[in-house]
């Protein structure tokens, strides 16, 4: 585990394995544990950097961290002062919407993308805007109650994240940033569909066949007709593929990346299986 100051603040990042750096991007609320089921695996071919974003996991709070542009910058900004590009970068929601926003405005710096149900691909109307606006009230859903809703897979992971969001991610500090995210997701900043029209990088895109927030059948499709040259794959899980069907994810991911698991990664999935 580490720390690197930027310039907004600190910011803490787990890293492990060696190679071309691959950078994992969690979601609204959440943090780099979110993806500890598939980093062991990763870091045989990979250096993985799973940074908090500010005010989640051990990172501290940043006042102006409060929506997709800013993680955007922040994510500029960590890999401008690691000096580790370029870089494949894996996100997950609001870690996807901030993955294209980035990739779009420093293609140099990016070689390959996994966006897993990423935020910003919605086309909003009256009831997605009422979501938004409801999420970013002070009747929003409990992030506990929220990540029952959403993680539809039961593993050790979705069940450690269930309790990170019931407990750290319940604060009264966390909930504002919870919610200050999700107004962001109402804004015209955090649509990526005309920017991810110029993406020029190898696209992976994965969706839960039964993510109510993000679903496949709306976001995945448009995402797709955005991205002309992705692969789409839909797994059997909500919207946290990695921690839900870690194999199965794993296999998308591999066979995109072209490479694949050695013997001791696959020994450390079989309790997934």
């Amino acid at each position: 585990m580490s720390f690197i100051q930027l310039p907004g603040g600190a910011v803490h990042y787990r890293e492990m394995g060696q190679g071309q750096t691959i950078i994992l991007l969690h979601a609204n609320p959440g943090d780099s544990q979110d993806f500890a089921a598939v980093i062991p695996a990763l870091a045989q071919h990979y250096r993985v950097l799973a940074l908090d974003w500010p005010g989640y996991g051990l990172s501290p709070a940043q006042a102006d961290f409060c929506g997709a542009s800013n993680a955007m910058q922040l994510l500029a900004d960590f890999i401008q002062v690691l000096n580790c590009g370029p870089v494949i970068l894996l996100g997950n929601s609001l870690g996807g919407n901030a993955a294209v926003q980035y990739a779009a405005r420093y293609p140099q710096n990016v070689s390959r993308l996994i966006l897993i149900s990423p935020g910003g691909f919605t086309a909003h109307n009256f009831f997605t805007r009422l979501f938004c606006r409801w999420q970013a009230s002070r009747f929003a859903l409990p992030p506990s109650w929220f990540a029952r809703i959403y993680l539809r897979k039961k593993t050790s992971v979705t069940k450690a994240m269930w309790q990170r969001a019931a407990g750290s991610q319940s604060t009264a500090a966390t909930r504002i940033l919870n919610r200050r995210i999700w107004r962001s997701f109402s804004q015209p900043a955090s649509d990526v569909r005309a920017l991810a029209r110029n993406l020029r990088q190898p696209v992976l895109l994965i969706f839960g066949a039964f993510d109510p927030v993000i679903p496949a059948w709306r976001d995945g499709r448009q995402a797709r007709a955005c991205i002309a040259d992705a692969d789409l794959h839909t797994l059997p899980c909500g919207h946290a593929a990695f921690a839900e069907v870690p194999v199965l994810f794993l296999e998308s991911v591999f066979a995109f990346l072209d490479c694949s698991a050695d013997q001791s990664a696959e020994k450390s999935l079989q309790q997934y299986k």
